[in-house]
């Protein structure tokens, strides 16, 4: 039988031929190197996550029944998932072999998702925030990094091209150049047709969940889609703050936020939250990646040479294949973070009382003039250099003089902060010369260290079975073979590589000897420098800023009135993120209008500077945003005639979108760390060219350019379903409040949905390989936060009735650093006396004997039936060359049992003939409990909230 994957072309596939070469992929947005800086300064934050495992009995896989106490002995009640973080890493992951189509790519994010669900558990909330439309000021830099990706992988493919030929030519063994279609991850972007498919699939995928998984039996979910304005992290951290302002909120929430931006760190400590905790992938840098050209480890494209593979062994097909593991999960904790500041914030002697909340804010503040993604970093301040460090020690100083703080509930106050930056300004010649000298001394180090490295360097090291085993090898050594013709190849290996170290440009013909023709050129290994970008600021010698505002902005330094605009224009910009993170959007217009920033001492004056923001303002809509942040080459995801004002040579916004542009390194040293000197876009060009073209828009398009909303799913066991399901039987067309009572003290405004999921109606799968759900009894309707009027502030503490968390701190953990030359590591779990289970060399002896040897290629995606954490493929033996086709399960499952259905993106293949029953399947689920309702059934509290142990750490271990 034919899958249905395959009779089903993807008119919207994100493949199309003509694409440029995939773009690198997206950076971790938020402050560079804050999440290093941070663990490092205080460690104990990192919590390493217990996950638990599926079971596996007689090769049938066993679902996690996630409705248990948490493994890391804490209970979540609310878990936010920053959706653009997990779309990235399952559409074109780094560490595996990506996705064949799009339908895989969503079931890759179903199992990410699932994963991320099994560890969290959360009991009241699930929030899933895509990005949608951003705020002009966040769209400048998605434009560059757009285009910046574009034009780097053009690059990296020519280049590549170039250095195949070469080594073709020259008589050098390259693999066959695969010809495959290529994802361009720019459909990442609301808009476009892949966004709108996300998020009808997930759609399906929380329907599925509901009916079948009992973790989510009493869940709100909440699907905030590409078609909602606002950044995915944003929207969250709106709807905490709207529910907070609520008085049926329950103070004591338990919030888990999942997201690798640095930014959220701020985020969390912005909400006042007493109980906030981020988890995220463990970042393992410096990962092995094979040559793009031989696909063997060890160079990297530029040095590849085209040599023949040697043998290594049996299993020689896996020799250069990578380990895929999969990635570890770590969780943040910000209340350990917030006892971290209290000690290193607290100020003695005050004329007035100190108040730890409004110096988290300030702490906040600070941060972002290291770095944000709407203002670059002042040229001074420098994560590494420990500026945040400088600006703690400047700011206590500052407090004592003017008797208060900097912010107030996302407000500024411009003359405290002009002092900060004047002291900033007075070491700034002297930081500049400081950061010089450390540079200097960095570049001798490394000079020495590889003079060092080539002076030990051994002349020859054996290969083949001759060559060094690693110690503590567990594999048997191989019995040599042919002594005598082994030692011939090693010597004229040897003197192979002698001819050609005695003249690196000489290269071999393929049967072994030297060519004369002459080789690729490179670099004399014995260089001791390396090609260093030109500098024409020189900022630790005299005349550095005259030099600075006349080759980063071409005016002269002594333009007094450019200078205090460009202050100005950043001086909107701190006061525009601070509002952005406490308060909301304070305006979708506004933007910074230069590349670079001001020096710290060029903050004069500023108290007196106008901060307020047009009122009123609008988002783009997502065609338009697509228009400001895509380059010509990524054109195919927009309407023809739209897509035509990108490479028309007469269109009037031509030069919105060069080919070319300048990169300025900006005193770094990589490409990606520079500036990339795009013009910006004018929104009123833009919006009077796209007045030509609308017309040309179809039905389907004119759909994916409205801006949407949210929706919330409930299942039938959820006390808010019979209200939903009632407004649906009445086609009230009002708005309705959310009853408090029936939804753990969520409130907002419920809106009949036109494509709602409804009970008794079936739920199509927009996945070929998934069948539809035909049994569904979960319900949607839109929602809408509460409302509050324009001018409304939300205020920045926290709540009465909340309970500080037990201290997690002790005494030593305050000189714990990674500085101190001993090796630290995070506790695993919430628990700090969890004992480790420790295996002796017995066990690990009997381990030897019973895992399996060989293997083939792990973290492949699966055809049909997609790998998951609740459910997995339990297949059974097929015919030859028979194809593997999902097929409910529910006759498997004792019909007394709450358990739904098996979801069905992990159902088990049809029942082929010849093939074996699955006996112990069926044992395993008639020995499973009944579905036990865990804590938080009881009732209690203002709200009818369960009451929680005063020791929060005690809550996962009650039953």
């Amino acid at each position: 039988m034919v899958p249905r994957a395959a009779l089903c072309p993807r008119k919207r596939c994100p493949w199309p031929r003509s694409a440029p070469p995939p773009p690198l992929p997206a950076p971790a947005m938020g402050v560079p190197a804050f999440f290093r800086w941070l663990s490092r300064k205080y460690p104990s934050i990192i919590v390493n996550c217990v996950e638990e495992k599926a079971k596996e009995c007689n090769g049938v896989k066993a679902p996690i029944d996630t409705s248990k106490p948490n493994p890391n002995e804490v209970e979540f009640d609310n878990l936010y998932l920053d959706m653009n973080g997990i779309i990235h890493p399952c559409t074109h992951p780094e560490d595996k072999p990506a996705p064949k189509n799009e339908d895989e790519m969503m079931v890759a994010i179903f199992e990410y998702i699932d994963r991320i669900f099994n560890i969290v558990r959360p009991r009241r909330l699930l929030y899933m925030a895509i990005d949608g439309v951003a705020p002009r000021a966040k769209m400048n830099q998605q434009r560059s990094r757009r285009f910046r990706a574009s034009k780097e992988g053009m690059e990296a493919a020519e280049e590549k091209q170039k250095i195949r030929q070469e080594i073709l030519a020259k008589g050098g063994i390259l693999p066959p150049e695969e010809v495959k279609e290529r994802f361009d991850s720019n459909c990442i972007t609301p808009g476009t047709e892949f966004m709108d498919n996300l998020a009808k699939c997930l759609r399906y995928y929380i329907a599925d969940r509901l009916n079948s998984d009992p973790g989510w039996k009493n869940l709100t979910v909440i699907l905030s889609d590409a078609s909602a304005p606002g950044e995915g992290e944003h929207k969250i951290m709106d709807y905490i703050r709207r529910q907070r302002a609520q008085p049926n909120h329950d103070p004591n929430t338990h919030h888990c936020l999942c997201g690798a931006d640095a930014d959220l760190i701020m985020l969390g400590l912005a909400t006042h939250e007493p109980n906030f905790t981020i988890i995220r992938e463990e970042f393992k840098p410096n990962k092995p990646k094979p040559c793009a050209l031989c696909n063997q480890m060890g160079h990297e494209v530029k040095d590849c040479q085209g040599l023949p593979r040697e043998k290594q062994g049996k299993h020689d097909q896996f020799a250069d294949s990578l380990p895929i593991a999969e990635q570890e999960f770590i969780f943040i904790r910000l209340c350990v973070l917030r006892e971290y500041l209290e000690r290193e914030l607290t100020m003695a002697s005050l004329p007035f009382t100190f108040d730890f909340e409004r110096s988290v804010d300030d702490w906040v503040f600070m941060c972002f003039f290291v770095g944000n993604d709407f203002l670059p970093h002042l040229p001074s301040l420098e994560i590494r250099e420990g500026a945040i460090d400088r600006l703690v020690t400047i700011y206590k100083n500052v407090v004592h003089k003017t008797g208060g703080y900097l912010t107030e509930s996302g407000f500024v106050n411009l003359q405290r902060v002009q002092m900060i930056m004047l002291a900033v300004g007075e070491v700034e010649d002297s930081i500049f010369k400081k950061r010089k000298d450390d540079d200097d001394n960095f570049k001798r180090r490394q000079k020495e260290k590889r003079k060092r490295m080539k002076r030990d360097q051994p002349s020859f090291i054996p290969g083949g079975q001759f060559s060094p085993q690693a110690l503590g090898n567990r594999s048997s050594p191989q019995a040599i073979s042919n002594p005598r013709q082994a030692a011939f190849e090693m010597r004229m290996h040897d003197r192979q590589n002698s001819t050609t170290s005695s003249s690196p440009n000489t290269s071999l013909t393929p049967d072994g000897s030297p060519s004369l023709a002459g080789g690729i050129k490179r670099k004399a290994e014995d260089s001791d420098s390396e090609p260093e970008p030109e500098d024409n600021i020189r900022l630790w010698e005299t005349g550095w800023k005259q030099r600075y505002y006349k080759n980063k902005f071409d005016v002269d330094a002594s333009d007094e009135k450019f200078r205090r605009k460009v202050v100005q224009s950043y001086v909107e910009g701190l006061c525009w993120v601070l509002r952005y993170y406490y308060q909301g959007c304070a305006s979708w217009n506004w933007y910074y209008p230069f590349h670079y920033a001001p020096f710290a001492s060029d903050f004069e004056g500023i108290a007196d500077m106008p901060s307020d923001f047009e009122k009123g303002s609008k988002p783009f809509k997502p065609l338009e945003q697509l228009m400001g942040v895509f380059p010509a080459a990524s054109g195919n995801f927009l309407p023809p005639t739209w897509r035509k004002l990108m490479t028309d040579p007469e269109s009037s916004i031509i030069d919105f979108y060069p080919e070319d542009f300048a990169i300025d390194l900006n005193g770094k040293k990589y490409a990606w760390q520079g500036v990339a000197l795009l013009p910006f876009v004018d929104e009123r060009r833009l919006r009077a060219a796209l007045e030509e073209v609308y017309p040309d828009l179809t039905p389907e398009e004119s759909r994916r350019n409205s801006l949407g909303g949210d929706v919330l799913f409930v299942g039938k066991h959820h006390p808010l379903c019979d209200f939903i399901v009632e407004q649906y039987k009445t086609k009230n067309t009002e708005p309705v409040d959310i009853p408090p009572e029936l939804c753990h003290g969520i409130q907002g405004k419920l809106t009949l949905n036109e494509n709602a999921v409804l009970p008794d109606q079936t739920v199509e799968s927009p996945v070929p390989m998934l069948r539809d759900l035909t049994q569904n009894s979960a319900v949607s309707i839109s929602f809408k936060d509460p409302q509050f009027a324009e001018d409304f502030v939300f205020k920045a503490v926290v709540l009465p009735g909340a309970k500080k968390p037990a201290p997690v701190l002790k005494p030593g953990d305050w000189e714990k650093t990674n500085n101190d030359g001993r090796p630290w590591r995070p506790q695993l779990g919430f628990n700090r006396d969890r004992k480790p289970v420790h295996l002796d060399q017995s066990a690990f002896r009997t381990l030897g004997h019973t895992m399996p040897r060989e293997r083939g290629m792990p973290g492949m995606y699966a055809n049909a039936v997609p790998l998951g954490t609740y459910g997995s493929p339990y297949t059974r033996p097929l015919l030859s060359g028979q194809q593997q086709i999902p097929k409910l399960l529910s006759n498997l499952r004792p019909q007394e049992s709450w358990r739904g259905p098996t979801p069905l993106f992990q159902q088990t293949p049809q029942r082929t003939a010849g093939a074996a029953p699955l006996l112990a399947w069926n044992r395993m689920l008639q020995s499973q409990n009944q579905f036990q309702p865990n804590q938080y059934q009881g009732l209690g509290g203002p709200m009818n909230y369960p009451q929680r142990p005063d020791d929060r750490m005690d809550r996962g271990r009650q039953v």
